[in-house]
């Protein structure tokens, strides 16, 4: 049988295999996730009703809908998405995650699918979903063309693919790296390497060779005296989140 290819960094993979079981403490090394969570739900939820016609407000208003989270760690987006209601797959590189993510979702009473496994192995065994979650992932990988293929691969005609990263600016330097991992200690050093990080402009180019029609982007702004996250339409300076669709088969 023939082994699909892999864009997983080894490396990159290693760094969060080491910081598993802190997944579900909102103090620990996920703190920035934990509190950048609420604004990117909202992001997520929305394009979700939007594309299909779902009315957030209402019990369960994503039942129907397949969804995958691809580097879903402990589970930080797989559980909301299946409390409102989607038949949600968890995809992790890193195994460690999947027992941690396991665990706490039996804690919560959610029937989530958690697999320790990649978006090409996904691909190459013809699964397919309705919206792929796609956060704070591709900055890790090697070949972020190629799992972005991947990725589209794995979407209905129709399907919707929300992808969030961090910009490649002095700003994200600053923030994203001196701040996050040396002032503030939020995530260990050498979480993130800047040099791989991506432009909006980047961004876009990817999904487009892809074969992803992007639709929308915004930027996650992190406010230091109100201590926390809001959406922004025109600052895209340090984290930011694309919507794409597919368009045809």
């Amino acid at each position: 049988m023939q082994t699909a290819a892999t864009t997983i960094d080894d490396t990159e993979v290693a760094k969060f295999e080491a910081m598993a079981a802190e997944w579900w403490d909102p103090n620990g090394k996920f703190k920035p996730l934990h509190m950048l969570n609420p604004c990117r739900l909202d992001y997520i939820t929305t394009q979700i009703a939007a594309e299909f016609d779902r009315d957030r407000s209402a019990d369960a208003p994503f039942c129907g809908l397949r969804v995958l989270d691809i580097g879903c760690g402990g589970g930080l987006l797989s559980e909301p998405m299946a409390r409102l209601g989607a038949d949600v797959v968890g995809a992790d590189a890193a195994e460690r995650n999947i027992p941690v993510a396991r665990v706490h979702a039996e804690q919560s009473g959610l029937d989530i699918d958690y697999r320790h496994t990649t978006a090409e192995a996904l691909a190459a065994a013809g699964e397919e979903f309705d919206v792929v979650l796609n956060m704070e992932v591709v900055e890790h990988v090697s070949d972020p063309a190629a799992y972005l293929g991947a990725c589209r691969q794995l979407l209905k005609p129709g399907g919707l693919h929300v992808c969030s990263t961090i910009n490649r600016t002095s700003k994200s330097f600053a923030l994203a790296i001196v701040g996050a991992e040396y002032v503030m200690r939020w995530l260990p050093k050498g979480t993130h390497a800047w040099n791989k990080f991506i432009t909006p402009d980047e961004l876009y180019d990817l999904l487009h060779r892809a074969g992803l029609a992007p639709v929308d982007r915004k930027g996650f702004v992190f406010n230091p005296i109100r201590w926390n996250w809001s959406l922004s339409p025109r600052d895209l300076s340090v984290n930011y989140v694309t919507t794409s669709v597919k368009r045809s088969a």
